[in-house]
């Protein structure tokens, strides 16, 4: 992303320059408009399908129990796009905020060039991310218990009830990568980034959108959960890197658990898909209750899987590879000691160097030459 410069010059309504100096003040507007439908009764049926999470299930074990045990799932269909949109609004205010309140201050003090200033901006905004998706998938992977007992990654497939907060974590992951697209035009990324910006954008729009339809949900939740660790770890070591160059043992700790992030998702991918919803009793496509364990599907799933794993281990060979050569050329080559001058014999020291002597008069030997 580029170096947004403010200049006390205003520039026309609804240009370009104008847009994208203003844009986190026009999004706001048009996020209020849905909460202000709200507030009538005409408008209010339509602002609750952005605002609200939709498909809404009330599911009770038996009659007569108290309101404490009535438990809420979820499932998903068409009204989610209205709820990511709308989030994807938000997600656009929250950027701006970090980026004008956070990010733009540090950068004042430390003076970074075009290019560092660029990549801290990208960091600082994925690290803040980052964290808050990890804490947050942590949670729930803890309150339901997916990790004490892997058997439930694929047990009871189709798994199409979630509780409330899954359902908000995987619309808020949608609503975040979406908001990527029109912030490539709002922090007017390069030409040449912008290629690299996409392919990593509708990688995860791709895995994480899949897994939702398809009600892989538990498994995506354990796998974002352990990509958002690595991934955090790498940005946080960057922003170290940009205060200070020689602290790099950050980018050494996240190189080990990158290699050991994709093997274990792997294994648990293989493990879910191509072992457990392969033993399932119902493999049978059916869109009604959805249940999509057929064969097919899953060489599909595991293919996708496995491509994105080999084309992120590819991109970090690179990485490594570039990175040690930079390592090597900036290290400064040692200059070669001068060679100390052989010491004079004596008889130069008494005749002089190239008919000399040492008072400077002119030897013997260098008179007669003269006179030849």
């Amino acid at each position: 992303m580029g170096i947004r410069k403010k200049t006390n010059k205003n520039p026309p309504v609804l240009s370009h320059e104008f847009i994208i100096q203003n844009h986190a003040d026009i999004v706001s507007c048009v996020a209020m408009v849905f909460l202000l439908g709200l507030m009538f009764e005409v408008t209010s049926k339509v602002a609750v399908l952005f605002i609200t999470v939709q498909y809404n299930i009330t599911i009770s074990a038996n009659e007569g129990l108290p309101e404490e045990s009535v438990v809420n799932h979820f499932h998903h269909g068409l009204q989610d796009v209205a709820t990511v949109f709308f989030y994807m609004l938000v997600a656009i205010i929250i950027h701006a905020i970090i980026q004008e309140y956070v990010l733009d201050k540090i950068n004042r003090k430390m003076h970074f060039s075009k290019t560092k200033h660029s990549k801290f901006n990208e960091s600082g905004q994925l690290s803040a991310f980052y964290l808050f998706s990890f804490g947050w998938g942590t949670n729930i992977l803890m309150s339901e218990n997916f990790l004490s007992n892997p058997v439930n990654l694929w047990e009871g497939y189709p798994h199409t009830l979630m509780p409330f907060q899954m359902k908000f974590f995987f619309i808020c992951q949608m609503g975040y990568w979406l908001h990527a697209l029109p912030e490539l035009y709002f922090q007017k990324t390069k030409k040449e980034d912008i290629p690299r910006q996409l392919v990593y954008i509708a990688l995860y729009l791709v895995h994480i959108a899949g897994a939702y339809i398809l009600n892989l949900n538990r498994l995506a939740l354990v796998l974002l959960v352990l990509h958002c660790f690595v991934e955090l770890l790498f940005h946080v070591s960057r922003l170290v890197y940009f205060s200070n160059e020689k602290r790099q043992t950050g980018f050494t700790v996240w190189a080990v658990l990158f290699v050991l992030g994709r093997l274990l998702t792997l294994s648990l991918s293989v493990l879910t898909v191509g072992f457990g919803l392969s033993n399932a009793d119902e493999q049978v496509l059916d869109l009604a209750i959805g249940n999509f364990n057929v064969l097919f599907v899953r060489i599909t799933v595991l293919a996708t899987i496995c491509v994105t794993q080999a084309f992120m281990m590819w991109k970090f060979i690179n990485f490594q590879l570039r990175r040690w050569r930079e390592q090597a050329q900036a290290q400064p080559v040692k200059p070669k000691k001068p060679q100390a001058p052989k010491s004079k014999s004596k008889k130069d020291k008494a005749n002089g160097v190239n008919g000399v002597s040492s008072n400077g008069a002119d030897s013997p030997r260098s008179k007669k030459e003269k006179s030849s």
